[in-house]
């Protein structure tokens, strides 16, 4: 055996010690054996004879129990990867080319423990459900107006990059430019564990194109961010506390949108959550839609009524930050872009407003990990 393959094989070994360490320190954090528990309840359900006779459930568990069945194996793929490269380290013998191949599935298997490092940060109860994606125009005018619809594009965009569908169902057309509002439905895995970052007011300065004089405007824009409910939730919509109201959808959207009282308003009486859908085909499908966007608002409403009468004090600091400033987009006199909350910063602002956000998604997610860590 040669000094180099020696050492090679040493390196491999203490790298393949440090990778098992990694991941026991996994274990807890990714609640791997509550996970496998479930995942037993979840196979004794789908053999009973009765398991497909409510579709829709079934879809769900389903669909879960392929989520929580990829992470187990994952782990255990990695786990029994480092296993096999240690006993093929002894059986190489100092074989130079054998090592390589070992340095190559070694490689992998970091590279596996390293997503699932990322993964613990996405640990909450809707973090792997759909996202609900709401904007609405802020101050400044034309220029908020603009912004909202930059925004409606970034999401859009990044959601194409991270290979999700994106279901547009309301759009509200601005009178000279832009939009006043828009809501998402960005459906794919963790879209609500990775998007939830984005909930807060984003700024916008640049040279207004709108401004004859061709002086710098600031304007803003709100974006909210809730997970789709889950149909194994049960959320009552009672019928007496509803308020619908149907009218035509305006911008674009076809001779069938315009022309019949297609969209959909739904107002929840007793919290004045409102909610509305304009982009389906019928009124009846923009009404199913709009049940479940009320569905999720009332979920999050009742979450944070809970969290206020556990500790008035995090709730405060919740409603705080909730809907405040969390990101610049600088345009003029420099470029940049900028989180206030991580610090993270980017030159390129014309990448990030194209879809580029997930290192600030990153960033805030590593951020909120580490709080947890320390409380």
């Amino acid at each position: 055996m040669t000094e180099a393959t020696a050492n090679l094989s040493a390196d491999l070994k203490r790298t393949l010690d440090e990778l098992a360490k990694r991941l026991d320190n996994l274990v807890g954090p990714l609640k791997l054996d509550e996970k496998r528990l479930r995942l037993e309840d979840l196979d004794e359900q789908v053999q009973d004879p009765d398991f497909w006779s409510d579709q829709d459930r079934a879809s769900v568990l389903q669909k879960e129990r392929s989520r929580l069945q990829n992470e187990v194996e994952t782990f255990d793929g990695a786990k029994n990867g480092i296993d096999d490269c240690r006993e093929l380290i002894d059986m190489a013998e100092g074989d130079a080319e054998g090592l390589a191949d070992i340095q190559s599935e070694v490689e992998g298997i970091d590279a596996a423990v390293e997503k699932m490092e990322f993964a613990r940060m996405l640990g909450g109860e809707n973090d792997p459900n759909n996202a609900i994606v709401e904007l609405n125009v802020g101050q400044g005018g034309v220029d908020a107006a603009d912004f909202t619809e930059m925004l409606l594009r970034m999401y859009s965009r990044y959601a194409d990059k991270q290979g999700w569908t994106v279901n547009l169902v309301e759009r509200s057309e601005a009178e000279e430019a832009g939009i006043k509002s828009a809501t998402l439905v960005v459906k794919g895995e963790y879209a609500y564990g990775y998007l939830k970052a984005e909930s807060g007011v984003h700024r916008l300065v640049r040279i207004s194109p709108f401004d004859a004089n061709a002086r710098r405007q600031t304007s803003f824009a709100a974006v909210s961010v809730l997970p789709e409910i889950d149909d194994n939730i049960e959320i009552e919509l009672k019928k007496d506390e509803i308020r619908v109201d149907t009218f035509r959808a305006g911008g674009a959207g076809g001779q069938h949108v315009n022309k019949t009282d297609s969209a959909v308003r739904l107002t929840h009486q007793p919290t004045g959550l409102v909610v509305a859908c304009s982009q389906e085909r019928s009124q009846q499908q923009n009404r199913i839609t709009a049940e479940k966007l009320l569905k999720a608002k009332l979920y999050e409403h009742e979450m944070r009524k809970r969290m206020a009468e556990k500790d008035k004090a995090e709730a405060a600091k919740m409603e705080a930050s909730f809907g405040s400033q969390i990101r610049n987009y600088v345009l003029a006199p420099y470029r940049l872009a900028k989180d206030l909350r991580t610090g993270h910063e980017v030159g390129n602002v014309d990448a990030v407003l194209d879809g580029d956000i997930q290192p600030f998604i990153e960033a805030f997610l590593l951020r909120q990990s580490e709080g947890d860590d320390a409380s």
